[in-house]
């Protein structure tokens, strides 16, 4: 089965047409945690703001994205909410079907399609709820309608791995974002990550090196390779 029968690239409606009003810079502002946090803390509560949080598996995307959304949360919780990327998983039995398994988390594991749409539905105006999936790690499983985002949100904070590639179909999500920041770290300090990511969920050594080398550093190294120019850089 092909990989992207479930991507159709053309219906794109003129809801979807691009919200950012200006290019990305010529080059990326490099800016320490604080500094990242006090940027966000800047963005007016007067419109909706879509901010993508991209990286290599093990960077510490979700972690920052929970943080930040604290940090924008400390005066009033409906300010900030966090779009975690890893909803729109495909689910086993259809990577099984498409003979993707074994590679579950790359690039064309995900449904795009049902990102795209709900990053429009988020981008709408007035600005409304939207329900969206969250993944549960603890059945690998995407939960489907497991989380709100409150049309009072004025931040969302939209995190995953691939989100900033240059490569269609992940290229029509760029569209959406009004910020985007890449969270880089070295390939030895993302291998312990993992490694150890893997371990704490009971794996052994070979299964493990198993994951490293055939999914997870690969993944990681299309994202370097592929990921368009962020506007901010967190450098670990």
């Amino acid at each position: 089965m092909d990989p992207g029968f479930v991507h159709d690239r053309t219906r794109l409606s003129k809801a979807s047409l691009p919200r950012r009003q200006q290019p990305a810079p010529a080059l990326a502002a490099e800016m320490n945690r604080p500094e990242i946090l006090s940027r966000l803390d800047s963005l007016s509560d007067e419109r909706r703001w879509i901010v993508a949080i991209a990286g290599p598996p093990g960077a510490g995307k979700s972690a920052f994205a929970d943080d930040a959304a604290e940090f924008l949360n400390r005066s009033s919780t409906a300010r900030a909410q966090v779009l975690p990327m890893d909803g729109f998983h495909f689910d086993d039995e259809l990577l099984t079907t498409m003979g993707r398994l074994p590679r579950k988390g790359a690039p064309d594991t995900f449904d795009i399609d049902g990102l795209s749409h709900v990053l429009m539905r988020l981008s709408g105006v007035p600005a409304r709820d939207v329900v969206v999936p969250v993944f549960d790690r603890r059945l690998e499983i995407a939960r489907a309608g497991a989380r709100v985002i409150r049309a009072t949100t004025s931040v969302v904070l939209v995190e995953g791995n691939y989100l900033l590639c240059r490569d269609a179909p992940w290229s029509v999500l760029h569209r959406f974002f009004d910020l985007t920041i890449m969270i880089e770290v070295q390939d030895p300090e993302l291998r312990r990550r993992l490694r150890d990511r893997w371990f704490g969920y009971g794996q052994d050594a070979d299964e493990i090196r198993r994951k490293l080398d055939e999914n997870d550093i690969p993944n990681a190294r299309h994202v370097k390779r592929t990921s368009v120019k962020a506007d901010l850089i967190y450098r670990q």
